[in-house]
């Protein structure tokens, strides 16, 4: 098993990481969102220049926001109750913990230097996630089943492409629903603007992993490709197969609670004052996604499966009539 401490020796820096140089909040949020490699021409997946700019983009848009000092605003009963009832937090702050072992465990096994750094600063950032949603949880009183053990992986790659392409599908998702809560004043804007810069990180994280998926893919011998390629196949089938039940975990005053996986996929209606069509739904998955990635270098490759799959969908389904919460494309 995985101490904190050794997700911290992974990056020796990373104590001192959420103490750098005073920034301004507008800065440190402008510097999260838009990145560019002065580096001219393509970033070819394989070459230095590619794996160079991934590093340096992840490093250069670290925002140094503090879960300890995080004002979490007062809410009203009302929406207290909406907040505390949502059957997410226990998987969020279970899934944040796993995500930081593993992805410290698959840090720790890569040679390349660049790729290191990066993947170790994903692990740390992951830790502070689940800071950030412990500190929500303590904020507003919310009842959590005891936390499982969080033991490091015994197959560190099969781990870490669980945890990337997991987070890639739940972030498109999350996206969506995230603006879907604000328009719809499900979280006030106060709680809206705290936990901005915990979105935005997401972004910046599946654009780390979809850039370190075609770094690796291109620099890997080729007699190794045709069985990583069976490995992410046996992913997704994993993925999906997980996304169909409930999973079940004990509450605080010992009685079973049942918490949908997919929560990220079914949660328009708990996040908004009216019915969302899933077509409502994907466009603003769609559009949320493209706004979270625009002020990124577009020469970095971007995480396509579920933007694409969601495109392919929508073109089955019917235009809803009527007001909607959602801004439908033309």
């Amino acid at each position: 098993m995985s101490s904190l401490s050794d997700i911290y020796t992974s990056l020796p820096e990373a104590r001192n990481l959420a103490d750098a140089a005073p920034r301004s909040v507008a800065e440190a949020d402008f510097n999260a969102r838009h990145w560019s490699s002065p580096v001219p021409g393509p970033l070819k997946p394989g070459s230095t220049e590619h794996k160079r700019a991934v590093a340096e983009m992840f490093r250069d848009t670290f925002n140094p926001y503090k879960p300890s000092v995080i004002a979490w605003p007062k809410l009203e009963p009302e929406t207290l109750k909406r907040v505390t009832s949502l059957p997410i937090w226990d998987i969020a702050v279970q899934t944040e913990g796993k995500a930081r072992l593993r992805m410290a465990a698959y840090a720790r096994m890569i040679d390349d230097p660049d790729m290191k750094d990066a993947i170790s600063r994903n692990a740390w950032e992951e830790n502070r996630h689940k800071e950030v949603l412990s500190k929500l949880v303590e904020a507003y009183g919310i009842k959590m089943a005891p936390e499982p053990p969080y033991i490091e992986p015994r197959d560190t790659e099969w781990a870490y492409l669980v945890t990337g392409f997991s987070e890639c599908v739940d972030s498109f998702f999350a996206f969506g629903l995230f603006a879907l809560a604000q328009r719809s004043g499900f979280f006030p804007p106060e709680l809206i603007e705290t936990f901005e810069p915990v979105m935005q990180e997401e972004c910046r994280h599946i654009l780390l992993f979809a850039n370190w998926l075609a770094w690796h893919r291109a620099t890997m011998p080729a007699w190794q490709r045709p069985w990583f390629e069976l490995r992410v196949l046996a992913v997704w089938v994993f993925l999906a197969y997980e996304r169909v039940g409930l999973a079940r975990t004990m509450d605080a005053d010992g009685n079973v609670q049942e918490q949908d996986n997919n929560f990220t996929v079914t949660g328009a209606k708990d996040v908004a004052n009216m019915d969302v069509s899933l077509r409502e739904l994907i466009d603003l998955c769609l559009s949320e996604n493209d706004r979270r990635f625009s002020g990124y270098d577009p020469r970095l490759a971007r995480p396509k499966l579920a933007p694409n799959l969601a495109r392919f969908i929508r073109m089955f389904l019917k235009k809803p009539s009527g007001d909607s919460l959602v801004e439908q494309p033309a």
